[in-house]
This record gives C-alpha cells, sequence and structure tokens, in this order.
C-alpha cells in the first residue's frame, strides 16, 4: 500500500504538487503511524526541499510515536540528517535521547566514532579522540554495571581499534589492560520439566579489574566469624 502511496508522492513532486504529496504523507500516516519508511521517505522529501525545519519536525513527531516497525532505522536516518547539516550538539543530542531507551553497545560505538569524524574546530577546540574516548569510558561503564560481558567485549574491540588509529602508546596500553580473558567452563543443564539433563559447556569472560581471589576473601571471613565468636564468649 506505502509503494502506491510513495509512487503517487514523487509523481506529484515532479509536478510540483508539493502540498498535495505532504497530504498524501500525512494520511497514510494517519492510518499506519508506525511505518518507518513512510516517515523517513516524508522526511527525506522536506530535506531534498531545503526544508530543514520540516524535516526535523517530521523526525520529531515520528520518533514519538509508541509503536514503531523499524525504529532502529528511523534514529538512525534522523541522526544522519543531523549529522549532515552539521548540527553536531543536536546530533549528540538525539544519541542521548536513544541512549535512554536503549543501551545497545552498537550505539554507544557509533556514538563514538561519530565523535571521532568530528574536526577539533568544530567541537570547541577539545580534540575529536578526548571526546571518543570519554563516550568510550561512558559505554564501559553501562555495560559493566548491566552485567552483559559479551556486548562488553564487543565494546572493548572496538575501543582497542579505536586507540590503534587515533591513540598513543599509553592509551592502547591502557585499554589492552581491560580486555578480558576467555575461559570455559561447566554448567548444569535441566529439561523444562526441571529434571537433570548433565553438563554443558560454556564460553565466559574474566575481565582484569574485576578478578577476585575468592578463597583469600573467605579465610577473611572466617576469621572476621572468629573473631566475633572469641569476643562473645569473652564477655560471657
Amino acid at each position: 500500500m506505502f509503494i502506491n502511496c510513495h509512487l503517487h508522492c514523487l509523481f506529484l513532486s515532479q509536478l510540483y504538487e508539493l502540498d498535495r504529496c505532504r497530504t498524501l504523507y500525512g494520511k497514510f500516516l494517519e492510518h499506519n503511524p508506525a511505518n518507518v519508511y513512510a516517515w523517513v521517505k516524508f522526511a527525506e522529501l522536506e530535506k531534498g526541499l531545503g526544508e530543514e525545519e520540516r524535516t526535523r519536525a517530521i523526525f520529531e513527531m515520528a520518533v514519538s510515536q509508541s509503536l514503531l516497525d523499524m525504529p532502529e532505522l528511523l534514529w538512525k536516518a534522523y541522526i544522519d540528517f543531523e549529522y549532515g547539516e552539521g548540527e553536531y550538539d543536536n546530533t549528540r543530542h538525539l544519541y542521548e535521547r536513544l541512549l535512554e531507551r536503549t543501551s545497545h553497545v552498537k550505539v554507544w560505538i557509533s556514538f563514538a566514532e561519530m565523535e571521532a569524524s568530528i574536526d577539533a574546530s568544530e567541537t570547541g577546540g577539545e580534540d575529536s579522540a578526548a571526546r571518543a574516548r570519554k563516550v568510550f569510558f561512558r559505554a564501559e561503564e553501562a555495560m559493566k554495571s548491566r552485567g552483559i560481558p559479551e556486548e562488553r567485549v564487543l565494546l572493548l574491540e572496538a575501543w582497542k581499534q579505536f586507540e590503534d588509529t587515533f591513540g598513543n602508546s599509553q592509551t592502547k596500553k591502557d585499554v589492552l589492560a581491560k580486555m578480558p580473558k576467555k575461559v570455559t567452563r561447566r554448567r548444569k543443564v535441566q529439561t523444562e520439566d526441571g529434571m537433570d539433563a548433565g553438563w554443558e559447556e560454556y564460553i565466559d569472560y574474566v575481565f582484569p579489574t574485576e578478578q577476585v581471589d575468592q578463597p583469600h576473601l573467605k579465610l577473611l571471613a572466617m576469621a572476621h566469624m572468629w573473631k566475633q565468636k572469641k569476643a562473645t564468649e569473652g564477655e560471657s
């Protein structure tokens, strides 16, 4: 259905019937506001006409919808639009808004890559690599707090590639120090009805900053308990 709408609109735009074209897109989106492709094409129409504010307004209406069939494509189109217009503060704001909705590792990596791509003259004199590095630091903390090691590894690998290109010997060393060790562990497997089904191996990651000497902690805990016990006996 949208293909017919889009083709009709292309025909109207060639005849400079732009208001009719806008009406056509608007009516379609009233009936199907979840259609990301329609929103993007509507925005592209206004962008092609040099209507920056209209384009932005359409994108804003689109991202405000409670249900979208492909939200990631819509946000990418909006971000690409602001970046293409040289509106870097708007682009950063969009990334921050998107991260409030999803903390997916690909969003963080894209955010960092965007900062690295901007010339220092466009960032108030601050080094672009430094801005990107701040995003990577934030991203790692987010991955760490959420307890998702697989995404954290993907982030660190992207960070390492970034430092290989833009970093110095110290920043490269710092990221390498964050890289985890890959270990194979075993865990019990149960069927859907709760019956034991043996063991399976799986890959886990041990991050250097989070390695804990568990036996040492156990000894400290036992010593503390023994000390408390002796103190209680002495009071008795």
